[in-house]
């Protein structure tokens, strides 16, 4: 199949992309930056410009193909690229052009834990996008990960550096009791190309998480841990001190806290994912496995995407 990737040069793009050049399909990247896509997959692929707000361009590069697979997604806002815009309206266009040239196959990428009451802009526009592909009348299949992990992630690089960065212990912001369910980028690749090759899976809503539910003390433990400092104690620090913080990480071009990220870490990031185990397999990486990989100052991967 020709298969539409949106997103396709970020950090799951990459790993959806190399798995569907495996499996022989013909994957299109479709990017804001197209020229982005040379060099970082297992072999050169084709690559489309494409902008979420742009649905002539989205026209464009889904033309001829059989599939889309959409990716896009920001963690916070910027450029003036809001979470509404690129989220449920990204979405929106997305179902147009699809319409519009044709294709019927969707595969959409939401996140676990969207929902319309969610408590920060980001799970709520999430939960729009999902209803604007539900209402699409397509051949969507619709995925809900937890926290995804794997070299090149923002969210365990992140956290590593923090615990290097503080010699004597680790600051934690809030209890550190929420709940996740950490997945591995390559098991969210098998499981996306998995979808386009069965049928079943149409219509359907699907929770992905890995093996373990871990709170955040246990991440953070895992990663001191990957890093060769697991006897580093950690201390919390009161929830208002991490909107101060990220009060003044607001003007930084790409702030590594938003006071929309604090307002997520109030519900756990948990699922049902008994269903998706039953139709894809269950993914089996633990995340202190998987960390391993690319945290350990030893370790080596391949700088390319999805390797």
């Amino acid at each position: 199949m020709k298969i539409a990737v949106t997103g396709g040069t970020g950090f799951v793009g990459g790993f959806v992309v190399n798995e569907l050049l495996r499996r022989g399909h013909e994957p299109l990247v479709v990017a804001r930056r197209p020229d982005e896509a040379r060099s970082r997959f297992n072999r050169p692929v084709a690559a489309a410009a494409g902008e979420v707000s742009d649905t002539a361009s989205l026209y464009r590069a889904f033309a001829g193909c059989d599939a889309v697979v959409h990716l896009v997604g920001i963690i916070h806002e910027k450029e003036g690229r809001s979470f509404d815009a690129v989220h449920r309206q990204g979405a929106e266009n997305v179902v147009e052009a699809m319409k519009k040239t044709g294709v019927r196959r969707l595969v959409h990428m939401s996140a676990m834990g969207s929902s319309a009451d969610s408590p920060s802009e980001y799970g709520r526009t999430k939960a729009a996008g999902e209803e604007a592909v539900r209402r699409s009348g397509l051949d969507a299949t619709i995925f809900r990960p937890s926290v995804i992990f794997g070299p090149g992630d923002g969210f365990v690089t992140l956290l590593a550096t923090v615990v290097r960065g503080n010699p004597g212990f680790i600051p934690v912001i809030g209890p550190g009791t929420v709940r996740f369910m950490p997945v591995a980028v390559r098991e969210v690749a098998r499981i996306f190309a998995d979808a386009l090759e069965k049928p079943e899976s149409v219509g359907k809503t699907f929770e992905v998480g890995g093996p373990e539910t871990l709170t955040m003390n246990e991440i953070y433990r895992e990663i001191a841990a990957a890093l060769g400092k697991p006897r580093k104690p950690l201390v919390h620090l009161p929830i208002a001190w991490g909107r101060l913080l990220a009060a003044g990480m607001a003007v930084l071009p790409n702030p590594p806290l938003t006071a929309d990220q604090l307002r997520s870490l109030s519900r756990d990031n948990v699922g049902d994912v008994e269903p998706t185990a039953a139709l894809f397999g269950a993914p089996g990486t633990k995340f202190a496995d998987g960390i391993r990989e690319y945290v350990h100052p030893k370790s080596r991967h391949d700088p390319r995407i999805g390797i």
